[in-house]
């Protein structure tokens, strides 16, 4: 089974760069073989999804900028095939724009969509996180990126079970 992992970040607000807290939960050989968890310092202070996450501003501004934080996540993700994330192209945003905002090259690695994964395995609709989780068993704190992160590894790890392959 090839080793990749899942990835959650949560915005303070709605502009892409505003990631103020990320969840990767790595999967090797069909097994969670590591969770890690970072709260981040966003460039402003503006939190408009407190009431989504429970974050704000007090929370998160002694923390580590999102350049210190990945620093620490890209080591940790060397060697995975891709990045699973339910919505994918939400977080392979926040990336691309956190990456871009601190003049990092944003990692060239596939992204695997659990809500199309979802949807193509087991034909679950509505397929936000909570009733993928809920189909299939997942302990889900949604909006808690570490929970959210372990909730699509755990998807993928089930698509895998099934006969599932990754393949880009």
């Amino acid at each position: 089974m090839t080793r990749f992992a899942a990835i959650d970040f949560e915005t303070a607000n709605s502009s892409r760069d505003s990631a103020c807290a990320v969840g990767v939960v790595i999967v090797e050989r069909g097994r969670i073989v590591d969770r890690l968890y970072a709260l981040i310092r966003p460039p402003s202070r503006a939190f408009l999804f407190t009431h989504v996450h429970g974050l704000s501003w007090d929370d998160v501004k002694g923390a580590q900028c999102f350049d210190a934080v990945w620093a620490g996540l890209a080591r940790e993700l060397a060697g995975v095939a891709f990045l699973a994330a339910h919505n994918a192209p939400f977080d392979k945003g926040v990336l691309g724009a956190c990456c871009e905002t601190y003049g990092l090259a944003a990692p060239k690695l596939p992204f695997v969509c659990t809500v199309r994964l979802a949807r193509a395995r087991w034909a679950i609709r509505p397929t936000r996180l909570p009733d993928v989780c809920n189909h299939l068993g997942i302990d889900l704190r949604h909006h808690q990126a570490d929970s959210d992160a372990e909730a699509c590894a755990r998807i993928v790890m089930a698509a895998q079970e099934g006969g599932w392959c990754y393949g880009p």
